[in-house]
């Protein structure tokens, strides 16, 4: 499969403000992991929650404050993101530019996520 990004819908992220979510690459297509592509508009964030799955981010545009259990740290392009399952995070924009990230997990398991805050 090769396909152009813009060729999948963007779905807006209800929790949070200014967020929106694109599945690159599904369980449909790949047995093992799903690539999504989240964007978090200038002055937006995804509030503090935790997933049942890892994540593997590669940060593509912007820079945001984002807190993984006790450690905040500011993350801006071409910046690697580990979080484990069930650590809580969340994620802040800084500036003018809007924040772009892939994340992958595995689809071996359902990924739920929980709010920790609003």
């Amino acid at each position: 499969m090769i396909k152009n990004v813009n060729e999948f819908a963007s779905n807006p992220i209800a929790a949070g403000k200014g967020g929106s979510m694109q599945v690159l690459i599904g369980a449909n297509k790949a047995p093992n992991f799903a690539m999504r592509k989240f964007i978090l508009k200038s002055g937006g964030n995804m509030p503090l929650h935790t997933n049942t799955v890892e994540h593997e981010q590669y940060v593509l545009a912007g820079s945001a404050k984002v807190i993984m259990g006790d450690e905040e740290r500011i993350a801006k392009k071409d910046d690697v993101i580990y979080i484990p399952a069930g650590v809580p995070h969340s994620y802040e924009v800084l500036g003018d530019e809007d924040y772009e990230f892939l994340c992958l997990i595995p689809t071996t398991q359902e990924d739920c996520i929980t709010l920790l805050s609003c």
